[in-house]
């Protein structure tokens, strides 16, 4: 049976963070995972750049239970200590909307650089090793049972990520986990993730697909302004992504498609200059055609601005301003950047991740009741909660 001081559960990023920490502090690591690739999710993020985190990042970009775990590992580890290590790497990266920072070229970059660092610390990584059963012992450790042989550890770290991207090893071992030692689990659903609409409204906006606006997107007084794009099966976009995470099934989502512009001025000045316009002509101004004519009932949009009554322009404005949906759900964990819900952070220690129950037992990123809005946010908890376990474990 081979000993380590660490094993950490999980080659991605909190996992990698980790053990690049715990080894610079003289620990004997492992890191373990059942995929044949280190980091394959950071491979994909942000389209194959990365947006590795984001110049803002604050307590009330993320969704727990308990809202407040989160702040101390984003203080102690914050976006300019990612980049000090970027710099470090000689990894160029760029700024882009709302603070979103991304590598000039490949994700490739960020995973090589995390290798490297794990190697330079003295880690070791073992890749195609699925975990059979881990027992606990508070004389020995822990013992784990894996494919590719027996293992002890005096500190296990479980990184193993969410149940987003399945088809990229996504695996709920990690809540098995928790469960086994007793430390309770909040039910995991995919969070920013594209909505799929009832079949009535599908077979109304199916024919807008690919087109994009900006309009603000909002749910029991949460509210997004970014674009909304028509999808072959739904609402997706990064405003429809935002608000994912915080719908729940049989809510409806309110869109407001023209934030800029109040409708009923819009109208107003319109029909002085030209009365005999029809209204569809006079919104196509300001929206696609298309879109238009699916929001509006036909005998409405037919209608000419001098013919306009109080009533239509209420119907209007509603239409416009205040565009009610259903979704009739998402498109799940296959397209989902992230998973809702987790490990209980009441249960886990926001200092040093250890289990407040079992001793020597760490949950670190994806795993957690932690989840990260679109635009770095995600992976900046992956590297915070990563680096401050490796502190301690």
């Amino acid at each position: 049976m081979q000993k380590y001081d660490v094993i950490i559960i999980g080659a991605g990023a909190s996992g990698l963070m980790c053990a690049a920490a715990a080894a610079r502090r003289g620990r004997k690591v492992l890191v373990c995972d059942q995929a044949d690739q280190a980091g394959k999710k950071i491979l994909v993020s942000g389209g194959g750049r990365c947006n590795f985190t984001n110049l803002d990042v604050r307590a009330v970009h993320y969704i727990s239970h308990n809202p407040h775990f989160v702040k101390s590992a984003i203080k102690r580890f914050t976006p300019w200590d990612f980049i000090d290590l970027l710099e470090r790497h000689q990894i160029p990266w760029h700024e882009r909307a709302h603070g979103q920072l991304f590598c000039n070229e490949s994700a490739k970059a960020i995973v090589d650089m995390l290798l490297q660092e794990c190697r330079q610390a003295g880690a070791t990584l073992q890749l195609k090793t699925t975990i059979e059963s881990v027992v606990h012992d508070t004389a020995s450790g822990f013992t784990l049972r894996t494919s590719r042989g027996e293992y002890r550890c005096e500190a296990l770290v479980v990184a193993t990520g969410g149940l987003s991207i399945p088809t990229l090893g996504a695996s709920p071992l990690g809540y098995r986990l928790a469960q086994q030692f007793e430390i309770a689990v909040y039910p995991p659903s995919a969070g920013l993730v594209p909505f799929t609409v009832q079949p009535v409204d599908k077979q109304n906006l199916a024919p807008l697909s690919g087109i994009a606006i900006e309009a603000v997107v909002s749910i029991d007084g949460v509210a997004f302004q970014e674009n909304v794009l028509f999808t072959h099966r739904g609402l997706s976009g990064p405003a429809i992504l935002q608000l994912s995470n915080y719908w729940q099934p049989g809510q409806k989502i309110t869109i407001d498609w023209l934030p800029h512009h109040p409708i009923a001025s819009l109208l107003e000045n319109a029909r002085h200059v030209h009365p005999k316009q029809q209204l569809k002509t006079m919104l196509a101004q300001h929206l696609p055609a298309r879109v238009v004519t699916a929001l509006l009932p036909a005998t409405l949009g037919d209608t000419p601005l001098a013919q306009l009554g109080k009533a239509h322009i209420e119907s209007v404005t509603q239409c416009i301003h205040c565009w009610n949906i259903i979704p009739n759900g998402t498109e799940g964990y296959r397209t989902a950047e992230v998973t809702r819900g987790g490990v209980d952070c009441d249960a886990i220690s926001s200092k040093t991740f250890e289990s407040k129950t079992v001793a020597g037992l760490y949950f670190v990123g994806e795993v957690l009741d932690v989840t990260g809005w679109l635009g770095g946010y995600n992976l900046h908890w992956a590297w915070a909660s990563g680096w401050c376990a490796g502190q301690y474990a």
